[in-house]
């Protein structure tokens, strides 16, 4: 499993490589997953997750943060269990995701929610060949 960082909404990592760009570098390693976690929240992320989705022969994670740092938060995070959840259970719901949770911010909460809602929904269906190297 492979879960990059996407820094800003730019789309870029650390390296300054794309969502896509990162998906093909890291190909000769034929993951089983490969994935989006922290950095950004829902909203930001959900973007590059569809992308993903769109480009990747792997199966897909999503962790995105409870939304973007926030210091005047009370949690330090803006979103709570309920505004996060329905959020990012519709990626589950457009067939996106095989693997979801949640990063900074989040808490039992937030992921307690999140599988109540992802439960109806089927995972990402990917058509998976098996290099003979």
């Amino acid at each position: 499993m492979i879960s990059g960082t996407v820094i800003d909404k730019s789309g870029r990592n650390l390296s300054g490589q794309t969502v896509e760009a990162s998906l093909i570098s890291i190909g000769h390693a034929e993951p089983l997953i490969f994935g989006l976690n922290c950095s950004l929240g829902p909203d930001e992320m959900e973007p590059f997750v569809e992308e993903l989705a769109r480009v990747s022969p792997y199966y897909m994670s999503a962790y995105p943060n409870a939304g973007l740092p926030d210091p005047l938060s009370p949690t330090g995070f803006p979103e709570t269990a309920e505004i996060f959840a329905p959020k990012v259970a519709k990626w589950a719901e457009n067939g996106w995701l095989n693997v979801v949770g949640g990063c900074c911010g989040t808490t039992p909460e937030h992921i307690r929610a999140l599988t109540k809602l992802v439960r109806e929904f089927s995972p990402r269906v990917v058509e998976r060949t098996v290099s003979s190297t």
